[in-house]
């Protein structure tokens, strides 16, 4: 493959992939100016929760009823709404100081966020060669991962400037509307073309994007259609095996405890008794962490494979896990453990910081880098939509509810509830024993190992 056609291939995986950028981004953004809503707004505790939530509900609407727009007017035209939707949802929040508008343009960001979760990986997925998709794919997930992190130096960097919260909100906006303007520079899935009979186009953009044999996998890609109905149902006993790998890794992902540290890490580390400087501060380097071994993840899953990156995920996160656990339910042993070397309270303070990020690490390297990888590529391209509807969906429904009930449950029972999501890191290993290796197969090799 030449150079040319290499950089033009990551160039679309970049731009495809800014909507996890700002998917990540949007769910953070608003934890630096949660405080300042309920005191301009005047909220009742029952309406602050509610305004903080109009988003979620927007994420699991948007995530829902997506499928149909991208498998009607493409995969491409999907994303440039999405895009619009991000774009006016920042600047909403931030010019129009009203308490009904807030939560139209925040549930109208949730609605960006919902559907970049379903059509970004999806989109990647088919437009990827398949020796390259793994990383593309997670590409998506690095940009969330980036976004998370953003959202956190941006708010802490214009904390404390005049209308403070209004900025946070509405800087947003600017990535919004480059990833607006850079998706006219990319193409069309190649396999929604050809499911829209533009066969002509479809082969214009397996040549642009370096396909080994553009005839012989147009021809793949045909065959793949002719065997299924469009506008199938996903639920179909044929279709088992990718709803269950689907079903199982978005369950895992969030069963693990990710969103609960994402969403809680300074009230973790509080609780712990230490390390009680600025929340916004706390959380840099948890985020950094995150990002870094994204990145591993990244460079490894196409060279290891999916497989091999649970099983070792799995093995470090539950060891972590347990470790946080540990250290909830007998918190003068780290203290203890490090007086006998000299360290004293100063190990105790940061045994809980070392714990998260290991476990950070480890996650962000497995499940992190496989979840939108395994979800946009086990599907045929006929309920692709619809699959990845579905993953998407238990992503966000074990989200919320792990959001929901953490708080309920960390303040008398957090060592139990870390315990609970270092057996679900068991549970993944045993994930990785059952599930085929996708590394290096197209997608209609995939569709063929799955549905036979």
């Amino acid at each position: 493959m030449n150079t040319d056609i290499k950089k033009f291939m990551f160039w679309v995986a970049f731009v495809a992939s800014l909507g996890g950028f700002l998917f990540g981004f949007d769910t953070v953004v608003i934890s630096g100016a949660e405080k300042n809503i309920k005191e301009v707004y005047g909220l009742s505790g029952f309406m602050h929760g509610f305004t903080m939530a109009s988003a979620i509900i927007g994420t699991l609407i948007g995530a829902l009823f997506c499928g149909k727009p991208a498998e009607r007017f493409g995969r491409l035209e999907s994303l440039k709404w999405i895009a619009y939707f991000y774009f006016i949802s920042a600047m909403g929040c931030a010019l129009i100081v009203n308490w009904y508008s807030f939560v139209f343009f925040r549930f109208l960001g949730g609605l960006a966020v919902g559907a970049s979760s379903v059509v970004g990986p999806m989109y990647i997925a088919e437009i990827s060669p398949a020796k390259w998709r793994g990383r593309f794919v997670a590409f998506f997930q690095f940009n969330i991962v980036l976004g998370l992190v953003s959202a956190y130096i941006s708010n802490y960097f214009l904390f404390g400037i005049p209308n403070d919260w209004l900025w946070m909100l509405g800087v947003e906006g600017i990535p919004a509307l480059l990833f607006a303007v850079l998706l006219f520079t990319i193409p069309e899935s190649p396999r929604w073309l050809v499911m829209k009979n533009r066969e002509e186009k479809a082969k214009s953009v397996l040549e642009s994007i370096g396909g080994e044999d553009v005839s012989v996998e147009l021809d793949d890609i045909k065959l793949s259609l002719a065997n299924t109905q469009m506008g199938e149902r996903l639920f179909q006993f044929k279709y088992w095996k990718p709803i269950a790998i689907a079903f199982l890794v978005a369950t895992l992902n969030q069963l693990s405890g990710i969103n609960a540290i994402n969403y809680y890490a300074p009230r973790i580390i509080a609780s712990s008794g230490v390390l009680q400087e600025s929340a916004m501060l706390q959380s840099i380097p948890l985020g950094i962490t995150n990002l870094i071994f994204t990145m591993l993840g990244m460079v490894l899953i196409d060279k290891l494979g999916r497989r091999v990156l649970l099983f070792a995920g799995s093995v470090s996160m539950t060891f972590f896990l347990f470790a946080v656990a540990l250290g909830f339910e007998y918190p003068s042993l780290p203290t203890l453990w490090g007086a006998k070397y000299q360290l004293g309270e100063m190990f105790g303070g940061l045994y809980m910081m070392i714990c998260l990020m290991g476990f950070l690490a480890s996650f962000a390297m497995s499940l992190g880098a496989t979840i939108w990888v395994l979800i946009s590529e086990v599907f045929p391209t006929s309920v692709r939509a619809k699959g990845q509807v579905l993953g998407s969906m238990t992503h966000w429904f074990w989200c919320a509810g792990i959001t929901w009930i953490f708080p309920i449950f960390a303040e008398n029972y957090s060592g139990l509830l870390f315990g609970f999501f270092g057996l679900m890191s068991i549970l993944t290993f045993f994930f990785a024993l059952k599930i085929p290796e996708t590394k290096d197969k197209s997608l209609e090799q995939i569709q063929k190992e799955l549905t036979a």
